[in-house]
């Protein structure tokens, strides 16, 4: 193994793609496979160019499809793979994606979303959630973390890692275009200086003597001949994820420990305008707080239901046009709580345009 590429920590300036690239470097990810498409595709040219440096490697597929199931291949392999892609590459994505929650294959995948339906811009947008959630058929057993800013990227993205490896479900870390594109300072860091151990890779094939006798028999499947047979493998599947759930799940909450007015639901970086509103809304007289998912899937729903219960009434945000309104509805069911809401797809959206709107329901 080359030397290290990161070591203590140091405060950087650059941009989203770069920090994917150098966390995946620092997580001791070993090969990328990937596609260009816009805003992903500097994570792929920043991985070239820093990856020969430290003994890591790069493969460019024919497609997004073939990018998926190379990742999955690498897995398989014993290989700590990832990709990235985005929009109509998210898309492309959910079949390979699908496989790997079937056979439980830990794949790790960036997705700096952007614009849709179907090409529509390479800018910025929160429309994604739905499919990097639920995408493929099945029952999206998967991991989700929605990034807030450069320093979420960089974490998050080495924990994505170590997520996969120890639950074997596929993971994503969710961001968008104006991350992928725009500069801010962060920390990096060497993870083994701060006590983050990464799990261990193994080959899921190849593996020495014979299984049944000298180890457990691998059964690397996605296609089953019987209802029975599926629905048991599908039980076993949704049992293990809803017992991994509770330690998989993060949230933040600010200012939530009173009663409040409005309760602001915003996650990625729609919670950075979220959290610029409070003290606007405070010096309106208004008590407000905010609840922001980290992971999107499984969603933290206990913890934003005791939150929402403290509110009189609830305000989502997001840019997109109800797909985190959705996951929220889910959460809060039975709760009787009016929600409002501030859905600007593909769009930013300002802490100035949070207050006026729950101005607005006054």
């Amino acid at each position: 193994m080359s030397e290290k590429p990161v070591k203590g920590e140091r405060r950087v300036f650059m941009t989203g793609n770069e920090v994917c690239a150098w966390a995946a470097l620092a997580a001791e990810a070993d090969i990328m496979y990937g596609y260009p498409i816009t805003p992903q595709t500097d994570i792929m040219q920043y991985w070239t160019r820093l990856a020969p440096k430290y003994g890591r490697k790069f493969l460019q597929t024919e497609d997004e499809i073939s990018a998926g199931f190379t990742t999955v291949g690498g897995v398989i392999a014993g290989k700590r793979a990832f990709s990235a892609t985005t929009g109509p590459g998210n898309t492309l994505f959910q079949e390979p994606m699908s496989m790997a929650e079937m056979m439980r294959i830990p794949t790790v995948v960036i997705i700096p979303q952007r614009g849709g339906p179907s090409t529509a811009t390479v800018i910025y947008s929160q429309q994604e959630v739905t499919m990097t959630t639920y995408g493929g058929n099945g029952e999206g057993f998967r991991i989700v973390y929605s990034t807030a800013g450069h320093q979420d990227l960089y974490d998050y993205t080495i924990k994505a890692f170590n997520t996969a490896w120890k639950y074997r479900f596929p993971t994503f870390v969710l961001g968008d275009g104006y991350q992928a594109k725009m500069r801010e300072p962060l920390t990096i860091y060497d993870p083994a200086e701060r006590g983050i151990k990464m799990v261990k890779t193994e080959p899921l094939v190849g593996l020495p003597g014979t299984p049944g006798i000298h180890r457990p028999a691998q059964y690397l499947r996605n296609t089953y001949n019987t209802e029975e047979e599926l629905y048991d493998v599908v039980m076993e599947i949704a049992r293990d994820y809803e017992k991994a759930a509770s330690e998989i799940i993060e949230w933040q909450d600010f200012d939530t420990d009173a009663e409040m007015d409005v309760l602001i639901l915003a996650h990625g970086v729609v919670s950075r305008s979220a959290q610029g509103a409070l003290p606007l809304l405070k010096d309106e007289g208004i008590r407000a707080g905010h609840f922001r998912p980290v992971t999107l899937r499984p969603m933290p729903e206990e913890q934003m239901r005791r939150a929402a219960a403290k509110a009189k009434r609830i305000l989502v945000v997001e840019s997109a046009y109800g797909q985190f309104l959705k996951l929220v509805k889910q959460s809060l069911y039975g709760m009787d709580k009016p929600i409002d809401t501030l859905l600007r797809p593909g769009a930013g959206v300002t802490a100035e345009e949070i207050v006026d709107r729950i101005k607005e329901g006054r």
